[in-house]
This record gives structure tokens, sequence and C-alpha cells, in this order.
């Protein structure tokens, strides 16, 4: 594991927006925030995951991975009152290496607590404004969390490929 977990890289965007892509940057709010973070992650090595249920029982807006096993959350923030009544960010840290705010660039910026990492987003990448401070996890929490992710990303494609399956509860 490094001790920086994004590589810094210039500009917002892996790649040029497609012709294609450009009604989705008229959304306004957090979808294209999700969009750059996760597309920022992918271009550093990272896998993620929207909504992915911690066994806290939180549910992190983006889980990402990378192949040294390095787990970061990611809180995106639509707005100051969106940040301002979300109180439950906290509790992110004992589940990751780094927990970063992801914002849009209308975001204060100065809002964002020091000891947390920040990112700007738009609908084509992000940059990190702020390296996110280092805290390594647990071997035996990062195994979890590792394998949870996998089931969960598992899953999810599972349903994307078969709609119409459904399957039994588990027997407890």
């Amino acid at each position: 594991m490094s001790d920086t977990p994004i590589p810094p890289t210039a500009g917002l965007s892996a790649e040029p927006p497609d012709a294609d892509d450009d009604s989705f940057a008229l959304v306004g709010g957090a979808p294209p925030i999700f969009r750059g973070v996760r597309r920022a992650l992918a271009f550093r090595g990272f896998s993620s995951l929207m909504e992915f249920r911690l066994a806290s029982g939180r549910r992190a807006d983006v889980l990402a991975l990378d192949t040294n096993g390095t787990i970061i959350i990611v809180e995106v923030k639509s707005g100051v009152v969106d940040f301002r009544t979300d109180q439950k960010w906290p509790d992110y840290a004992e589940w990751c290496d780094a927990f970063y705010f992801a914002v849009d660039e209308a975001f204060p910026t100065e809002l964002i607590p020091d000891e947390c990492g920040l990112m700007v987003a738009d609908a084509y990448g992000a940059e990190v404004v702020r390296e996110a401070p280092l805290r390594k996890l647990a071997p035996a929490r990062r195994k979890t969390l590792l394998l949870r992710a996998a089931l969960a990303g598992a899953g999810r494609l599972h349903r994307i490929e078969d709609p119409t399956f459904r399957q039994a509860p588990p027997i407890v």
C-alpha cells in the first residue's frame, strides 16, 4: 500500500467527453459528481461500487478498491444543505484506509473538515484537491470488506445479466 491513496494526475478527466455524453453533464446534483468520482478513481486504478452497505449498517456513497487492497470511501455532497444535514461521515473512518468528500465546483470547500480528503468533480472526472490521511485498516476488517465487496459486485452483475432470476433467501 502506498502512502498516497490516490496518485495525483493533472486535469479533471481521464479522456475528453464524448458528444453523446454532453446531456449527462446538464444534470445537476449528485449524479454528475458520482460519475466524475468513479471515472477519476478508475483512471487511478480503483474499482468502485456505489451505495455499498457496511457491516455497521451505514451505506457508503462510493467504496473503491485497488489491486493492493487499498479501500477508499467517498461521501458525495450535492450541496451545503446535504452536507450540513448529514453528519454520519465520521463513522466511515473505521471502514476505510482513506476517506474523501466529493463536491462540485460551486460547493464552498472551506466547509469540508481538514481531516478529510477532498475531491472536486463534474460529470467527466474529479480532481483531488486535498489528499485524505492514510489510516490502515486491520487485516481482518480489510479481508471482510474485500469479500463483501466482491460478493456485492458479483451479485449486482448477475442481476444485470439475468434480471428475471430470483434467488431464494439463505436458510439460517
